[in-house]
This record gives structure tokens, sequence and C-alpha cells, in this order.
């Protein structure tokens, strides 16, 4: 679920515990090109006031003229469809030929705030939770979900997906790792800083992360890592970065990366080659870290760090010429940022 989810669900139950009553629109499908994914998910309070978005504007701009003309009509959950014609597309401000089906779910009272709080809550907390909506009822359940589950609406039921899909394990807590994981929590990650020096995490206060202090290849292993991890080792300590990629590059993360230059990233991958780890197995190994986008301080760097780990979580293979770049733009910071210790 992304951050944007998160204010809706922050805004709705707000409201709703103010004694508004609100409509809920989520995301079911989409056909052709569309600005939002499914799942995404607006609010409209029953003034107008709105929380998120399902489109580039003009759907929006329709149910809240809709809330102010009729105001949040209770009943049954029920589904609409925006954009079916090329001249409904261009009204409502889809790409040509674009469709956008969305569930309209009315709520109000307590036991509809208490509902969208325990949802909040749960997701907040980590959990990934599903929340089945009952179309005839509108009765919504809240159950364990999977990383792997979606949107799924049949008609009768709409199950929708909430929390944390993906985590990221951060070794070290230094300033670099403050920026990076400041930004990764925006991106939605659950965010694991893993440092056991106590000069670091004495002081680590950067919200929505949870920080260990044990040894980085135990953290890998207690935390069973799938394809819906990444690993950053950001310390440039051998003794700490090595322990934990010689255990992450054995699991399905979908990202493992480590600082540091090119020539610093050979030493690493011979001394990884001690601890039995085959060609493709350090094949998976990003280092330099990020790509180029003549990164200079930290914040720029841990951005050009998250670009990376975004392309690889979506699937696109950046072009060499960023790699290459990269390598040198870690040269470059070296001999700029001495306190980072990239050399």
């Amino acid at each position: 679920m992304d951050s944007v989810n998160f204010e809706v669900l922050s805004a709705c139950q707000h409201w709703l515990g103010a004694g508004h009553r609100v409509l809920l629109v989520t995301v079911v499908k989409t056909w052709g090109s569309s600005p939002r994914p499914e799942g995404s998910m607006l609010v409209v309070r029953d003034d107008g006031v709105v929380s998120g978005s399902v489109s580039g504007g003009c759907i929006e701009d329709d149910l809240i003229e809709r809330v102010r003309r009729h105001g949040v009509i209770q009943g049954r959950p029920r589904s609409v469809r925006y954009g079916i014609s090329a001249d409904e597309a261009h009204r409502f401000g889809l790409p040509c030929g674009g469709t956008i089906e969305l569930v309209l779910e009315p709520l109000a009272g307590a036991e509809d705030a208490e509902g969208i709080a325990a949802l909040y809550r749960r997701a907040q907390a980590g959990e990934l939770v599903a929340r089945t909506l009952d179309m005839a009822s509108g009765t919504a359940t809240l159950t364990p979900a999977h990383a792997t589950e979606g949107v799924l609406f049949d008609g009768k039921r709409f199950i929708t997906i909430h929390g944390p899909r993906y985590r990221m394990l951060v070794i070290g807590a230094g300033q670099l790792s403050r920026y990076l994981c400041r930004i990764a929590t925006g991106l939605d990650y659950h965010v694991t800083v893993c440092d056991p020096r106590e000069e670091y995490t004495d002081v680590w206060d950067v919200s929505g992360t949870t920080l260990v202090r044990t040894m980085p290849d135990d953290t890998v292993l207690d935390m069973r890592l799938d394809e819906r991890s990444a690993v950053i080792a950001l310390t440039h300590d051998p003794k700490l970065d090595d322990l934990a990629l010689m255990e992450a590059l054995k699991t399905p993360a979908f990202y493992v990366g480590a600082l540091g230059s090119r020539r610093n990233n050979a030493a690493r991958r011979e001394r990884l080659k001690e601890f039995d780890l085959g060609d493709a197995e350090l094949a998976r190994l990003h280092g330099p870290v990020g790509i180029y986008i003549g990164s200079r301080t930290p914040p720029e760097i841990a951005i050009s760090i998250l670009a990376e780990v975004t392309a690889a979580k979506n699937g696109i293979s950046l072009p060499a010429l960023l790699q290459v770049e990269g390598a040198k733009a870690a040269r470059d910071i070296a001999a700029s940022a001495g306190s980072l210790c990239f050399a």
C-alpha cells in the first residue's frame, strides 16, 4: 500500500471519528493507460473535502460534485466506470482509450470508524492485511494477507491489500542511512536498520524504522529474506558489511547492494569468495551502489541508491552507461566527501 493510501485511511478514520459521513473510493480495475494503479484510494468527506487520488483530477472533481449535490448517500457499496467512450476519457482526463472502474463505499458511524481505525493501526504497524468487503451487506472483515495477493473484485466481494509489501534491511545507522531510510519509508518499505555499534544506534531517531543491534549475518538469517526484500550495506566496514552480504546473496532478495568504489567492491568480491559464494551469487551484488545522477551530498546519494533499488523492484534494466558513470561518481564523491569514506 503506497503512502497516499495511508494518508487516505488516516483522514478517513479521523473524519468518521468526528461524526462525518464519507465516501471511500477505490480503483478496482483499469483498461489501457491510467494515472493511478489498482488499489489506489480516495476519500470524500460529506462537505466535499478530499484526501487521496484515483485519477488525474477530473474524476475526483466529478465525485466531489456528486457528494456536494446529494451528500454521501447511504446504502450498499457499488461499482462505477469512467472513460468507456473516447469523449468520456477526454472529459475525465484519462489517456486516450483509458477506462477505470471504481468501488464507491459509503461509511458512517462508530462501527465503520472502528473498522477503518483497526485497518490503519494494523497496516501502520507493518502488518499486511486483507480487507474483504461484502458488496451486498457493506460489511468488511480484516484477515492476514500475503505479499503476492492483490486487488480482487468479482461483483460480490471486493478484496484490497493494505500494509507494506516490501522490506528493506539497511546495514549501518550513519548519516547516509538516515536520509536513505527516511525516503525508503516514504516509498512504503518496512525498513530494518542493523548496527551493533552503540555510538551510532544510541542516537538513531528515524521514525517508522526498526532498529536492531544484532550482528548483520544473524539479522539476515532471522529476517528470512524473500523476493520482496532489499539489502543495502552502508557502513563501509568489511567486518559488518561483508557479514550481511555473505548471507544476503544466498537469499532470493531482489536487490543486494554495498557502498564503495569499484576498487573496494572488487576487493569485496574477492573476500566474499572465501565464504563459498559462487560467481552467480556474486554477480547479484550491486556495487558501486546507486546510479549516476551527479550525487554529491548524502541526501543525493540516498536518492541515487533508491533509484537503482526501484528499477530493480520494477524489473527495469538500467543502461550500462549509468553504472559506468556511477562508478566515476563514487570516485568523485570520495575526493570531495572524505567523511563518507568511499575511496
